[in-house]
């Protein structure tokens, strides 16, 4: 069996995960200083906010937000960097700058306010329709400029990837700019700058994410109490069954596993087990989904609980929309904890494998970049999830569980090959081509939520994509609430 990382190599994997348990603590800063500011407006509301999150799936989802806490207290001597505390620093001091201005004739070192620090600098250009001098000092106009723009050229440009030095060093508060031409020049000058540590950017989308999904659970708490109760109350029951942590703990022990396994791919290994955690974290929460919705809606309407329900104010749409968010509360879990494992393996899993191939060791650049292109991946399978979730849920208002399981995964393979056969040779028939389209517009194109091309490839997935994916899981877990109503309205309880 392999031996595990030194500890001389823990910074290196570690340094990622504190960068994401660190958005997580801002997050969760936020959401307690939102709760003392509703605690000091009114503390009966706030009273009540504390019994939700200790009552729903909010809980296990603080515990996560707890770990990662204490992963930020306990690692921050070994990894934190000065790098990192000035970048976080100065996010709001770096942007794209652009400046034109028009120089009389013969103006010498004309001065041109402008901010930045020249190690932040990632790009710069000048252009001009006449000959122009730029300089970083008055005094070095004809010294040492920082460009010659000759006037209708093509602009002069710097960038990181070019061989000429920088040309710019320190704090700079303005360029110069000099005309010794007889007509007026129209000069432009763009700068790009960047933290020295640019992944610090994902801190404020990780603390946005974190303040959003308690912000999400309760208002819907606030505004609509009867569906939130019934949600509630699923995703309490479905979180106690056994099958939950049965399947959290698979989850948790095959996502190690992956680390050490051999795949013999000579340097692929990272992104198979990219792949195969992905893979893993959807079958377990689909098949969660599935069976919860069987127990949750086909049993309670078989076993005359749902009459039973309903006979108190509560309608049959507050029914159904209540158990598709608690089942969906339900998977958000598995997402979340077993999720937050698999982005800790994946920056391991850099560090590991340069080892065990005799490679350089990787910079800890290099483990954020394979752990953060794994998240859409993460959203992409919760969204395919959530759709599969609102069609067992539909089944469930007549199906027992069985069928609903044959019918689910009928509607998981289909939804995956109807396109790549609609594409290929075969689809070319008319009477496969029928059939395909048919089940494009009736079942969920589940490849939309598919990014193995991405991850083989090494490409991050743009947020328009994750944005239209998620419109698409909305709209059609809106066709499936609906059709469940249809099936749901008219069933005879009693």
């Amino acid at each position: 069996m392999p031996a595990l990382l030194p500890l001389a190599k823990i910074s290196l994997w570690l340094t990622p995960v504190w960068l994401l348990a660190l958005g997580v603590a801002i997050g969760a800063a936020v959401v307690v200083l939102l709760w003392l500011v509703l605690w000091f407006v009114n503390r009966a509301t706030a009273s009540s906010v504390l019994r939700l999150v200790r009552e729903s799936v909010l809980a296990p989802i603080s515990y996560v937000v707890i770990a990662y806490v204490t992963i930020l207290v306990v690692a921050t001597p070994a990894v934190l960097k000065d790098r990192i505390v000035e970048s976080i620093r100065r996010l709001g001091a770096v942007s794209d700058q652009a400046i034109s201005v028009t120089l009389d004739p013969r103006t010498e070192n004309y001065e041109v306010p402008i901010s930045f620090r020249s190690d932040e600098l990632r790009r710069y250009d000048f252009s001009s329709d006449q000959d122009v001098i730029v300089s970083s000092e008055p005094d070095l106009t004809y010294s040492a400029p920082v460009a010659i723009v000759q006037g209708g050229d093509e602009a002069y440009a710097w960038s990181l990837s070019s061989k000429s030095p920088r040309r710019f060093a320190g704090e700079v508060e303005a360029v110069y700019l000099t005309n010794e031409g007889d007509a007026p020049a129209n000069v432009t000058m763009a700068f790009d700058t960047e933290v020295r540590v640019p992944e610090v950017h994902d801190l404020p989308i990780v603390a946005g994410s974190v303040v959003g999904l308690f912000l999400f659970y309760v208002l819907l708490h606030f505004f609509l109490p009867g569906v939130s109760n019934i949600a509630l109350a699923t995703a309490k029951e479905a979180s106690s069954q056994p099958l939950f942590l049965l399947f959290l703990g698979v989850g948790a022990v095959l996502l190690l596993v992956y680390i050490i396994l051999p795949y013999n791919t000579f340097g692929e290994d990272v992104k198979i087990l990219k792949q195969s955690g992905l893979e893993t974290i959807m079958i377990l929460a689909i098949s969660f989904a599935v069976w919860t919705a069987s127990v949750s809606v086909a049993d309670e309407i078989d076993g005359k609980t749902a009459l039973t329900l309903l006979s108190k104010p509560i309608s049959r749409r507050q029914f159904v929309f209540g158990k598709f968010l608690g089942i969906v509360s339900a998977v958000a879990v598995i997402f979340v904890v077993l999720g937050a494992l698999l982005l800790t393996t994946v920056s391991y899993k850099v560090v590991y494998d340069a080892r065990e191939t005799s490679n350089p060791t990787p910079a800890w650049q290099e483990c954020y970049g394979e752990m953060v292109q794994i998240t859409p991946g993460l959203v992409l399978a919760f969204f395919e999830t959530t759709a599969l979730a609102a069609v067992s849920v539909a089944i469930s208002t007549r199906l027992p569980m069985l069928p609903n399981l044959i019918i689910c995964g009928s509607i998981y393979v289909l939804g995956h090959l109807t396109p790549l056969i609609a594409q290929s040779s075969v689809g070319e028939l008319p009477f496969v081509q029928f059939f395909a389209k048919l089940f494009a517009v009736i079942l969920p194109e589940l490849d939309h939520f598919n990014i193995q091309a991405a991850v083989a490839a090494g490409q991050a997935v743009p947020f328009t994509y994750l944005a239209w994916a998620g419109l698409y899981c909305l709209a059609y877990c809106t066709f499936a609430l609906l059709l469940a109503l249809i099936l749901f309205e008219d069933r005879d309880l009693a």
